[in-house]
């Protein structure tokens, strides 16, 4: 058991820094494109981006279905409580949340935390206004197959 804990961390460190280099390439190359300008991430074909179930193993993921941030839309990330979103368990209203992609830095204002269903897809719900709902399982602490999910709601901020 110690060996696959081992190899789950050694796994998820290398995923992370390969991810990381390629994000910094694709942000170096996407800056000297077109003088300077970023080019669209929504130019990325399925093929360029690791498959979801890869991803959630070793990091958080973009819900499908949901726009990429920049939208006045609802942006959708999920992730494992027992992995990134763990430190979620702290979070608190008006905590602020920056996401970075290959077209800039968005910033989020924290405006509610709720427990839901899992089949409650609502939380995703498109609403007019530039909105991240982070979704992760929940009880934090749960072992096995947890009941509920763990829905952090936050409105952009300038």
């Amino acid at each position: 058991m110690l060996a696959y804990c081992a190899f789950v961390l050694v796994d998820t460190w290398i995923f992370q820094k390969q991810q990381y280099r390629q994000f910094e390439q694709s942000l170096h190359d996407s800056q000297k494109a077109i003088g300077g300008a970023r080019q669209s991430l929504y130019s990325l074909s399925p093929k360029d981006l690791p498959p979801s179930p890869t991803t959630l193993r070793r990091a958080v993921g973009h819900i499908s279905g949901t726009p990429m941030p920049g939208k006045p839309e609802n942006v959708g990330i999920s992730g494992h409580r027992d992995t990134f979103f763990r430190p979620l368990r702290n979070i608190r209203q008006n905590d602020i949340i920056t996401l970075t992609t290959l077209l800039g830095e968005y910033r989020y204002r924290v405006v509610s935390t709720r427990i839901v269903d899992p089949y409650d897809v609502a939380v995703l719900n498109q609403s007019g206004d530039e909105i991240l709902t982070l979704v992760t399982c929940y009880p934090f602490y749960f072992v096995g197959s947890a009941p509920n999910r763990f829905i952090v709601r936050a409105e952009r901020v300038g």
